[in-house]
């Protein structure tokens, strides 16, 4: 019997009946499990045309690749983002991470578009940019966090959209650092961070990314 082409393979319907105690769940919607970091947004300087001006964008997918020697995360951002142009010609962003008293300007941020030549995100949705130390795009002050970032590698970016980016300075903002960060579950709904559990003795093998 010929091997079937993935293509071929309907992920949605199941290849047997279901185990006993478990539901089939759509391959397609493994996303919606898996997506659950932080919610963030992606400043960049957008200097693509006449104007000159910083942008945000909400950015649900992305993911930590290094820890160090140099730190790497990964970010998926698409042709169909204004921001990618701005990442391609500047090779350089601030992924700012916001806490869920921003959550609605967080939202709102990703139903707009840069691509409107006037629209100024950060006068719009009340946000205060902040000139960062080691790229051009600013920080986002009200952000818990904010991570300067340079690109890495661009290898994934024409097959997956995929960035590497290095971090090469982070911020904390100490009124915001004990906020809860909220998790996109893919479907327009939102987790927040909930409590926390210490099991530092046990890690007995990660002692030196320990504080």
């Amino acid at each position: 019997m010929a091997k079937r082409k993935a293509s071929e393979i309907d992920a949605s319907e199941p290849a047997f009946a279901s185990p006993e105690g478990l539901e089939n769940y759509p391959a397609r919607k493994a996303y919606r499990l898996l997506e659950p970091g932080p919610v963030v947004l992606v400043s960049t300087l957008d200097t693509v045309g006449e104007n000159i001006k910083p942008n945000l964008m909400t950015m649900g997918f992305h993911m930590v690749i290094q820890h160090e020697d140099p730190p790497l995360i990964g970010v998926i951002i698409g042709p169909w983002d204004h921001s990618y142009a701005a990442l391609k010609k500047n090779k350089e962003c601030v992924v700012a991470i916001p806490t869920v008293e921003l959550a609605e300007k967080v939202v709102d941020i990703g139903n707009c578009s840069g691509d409107e030549s006037e629209l100024d995100k950060f006068a719009r949705f009340g946000l205060t940019p902040v000139k960062a130390g080691k790229v051009g795009a600013p920080l986002v002050k009200e952000c818990m966090a904010n991570l300067e970032c340079v690109v890495e590698d661009t290898k994934l970016v024409s097959k997956y959209n995929m960035w590497v980016l290095k971090v090469v300075r982070g911020w904390i903002n100490p009124d915001a650092k004990e906020g809860k960060t909220m998790h996109h579950r893919g479907d327009g709904t939102f987790t927040l961070d909930g409590e926390v559990i210490n099991l530092q003795e046990r890690m007995t093998k990660w002692k030196e990314y320990q504080d």
